[in-house]
């Protein structure tokens, strides 16, 4: 039997409930794997300040895996690892964005920064909610981010593009796939948006890069997620788990489904997967006294 080493847990529909809340059941279940010697993670598109805020609460002191593999750190100021899209390609990027009908919010670590454009009722402060800021994490909007970026350069670790209509998204897709060689978009299948990361950006290859620095090989690892870009870590996980509320393509990627966010999901795997499993120093214990 496998002894893992290592939990990954996305946040967004899998850690906390469709209605944002942490259960009590579930900071116990962390208490619990933490107790087996366990490293526990969050692995999320959130800026590192919104899951920092959310790791204290279950009394994580651990490595972050942040804005969706970009910036993996337990603090702000001394990030393990961070790769971001440069200054001078974030502008070029938005240079060209721009003309096109569409939101534009660039995040870093400290801050975001988006244009005004309103592309459909509501969608400005949809795109806003659903990242979860908090009033500590700086949101500024602008009526042109190319003269705002002129004046103020931006590295970011993420871009993200909301249109109206799909046949704008997939023309600005094409135009950024051909003149942008050096990032990646990851398009949402079932939305008119698109993020743009460096290339190379990833859950799955934010988890890698922990658990090399961990000393951990994937195969000890454990990774549990809802969304399309948790597929990459769950697959390469020793342990993959998808919830029950995740799309269909996520579940088919994993080894194991546990049930929904509403339904304390993330408590009935880990009771269920590490009830049986030893502490390291226990294991160690009993080889030395073979």
């Amino acid at each position: 039997m496998t002894a893992y080493r290592l939990l990954a847990l996305n946040i967004d529909g899998t850690l906390l409930r469709s209605n944002g809340r942490l259960q009590p059941s579930t900071k116990e279940a962390i208490e619990f794997v933490k107790g087996k010697e366990v490293y526990v993670t969050l692995v999320t598109n959130r800026h590192f300040q919104s899951a920092r805020k959310l790791a204290k609460a279950l009394k994580l002191d651990s490595l972050l895996v942040t804005h969706g593999g970009a910036f993996i750190s337990e603090n702000l100021d001394k990030p393990l690892f961070e790769k971001r899209i440069s200054e001078e390609t974030t502008f070029n990027l938005v240079q060209v964005l721009e003309n096109f009908n569409c939101n534009i919010r660039l995040t870093h670590e400290r801050f975001s920064i988006g244009n005004r454009k309103k592309v459909s009722p509501n969608l400005l402060s949809k795109s806003i909610l659903n990242t979860s800021d908090s009033m500590f994490y700086p949101v500024q909007f602008v009526d042109s981010l190319g003269d705002t970026l002129r004046d103020e350069p931006v590295s970011a670790t993420r871009i993200d593009v909301h249109f109206k209509h799909e046949d704008e998204k997939q023309e600005a897709e094409t135009v950024v796939k051909e003149a942008f060689d050096m990032v990646d978009i990851r398009s949402h299948l079932s939305s008119t948006s698109f993020d743009i990361v460096r290339k190379g950006v990833s859950k799955e290859n934010g988890l890698r890069a922990l658990a090399s620095h961990l000393n951990i090989p994937l195969d000890q690892t454990v990774a549990i997620g809802d969304a399309e870009d948790d597929i990459g870590m769950i697959s390469s996980a020793g342990l993959g788990v998808a919830m029950w509320n995740a799309p269909f393509e996520v579940k088919r990627a994993a080894d194991w489904v546990t049930r929904s966010n509403n339904q304390q999901g993330v408590d009935y795997m880990v009771k269920e997967h590490f009830r049986k499993q030893q502490r390291q120093d226990f294991l160690r214990k009993i080889k030395i006294d073979q």
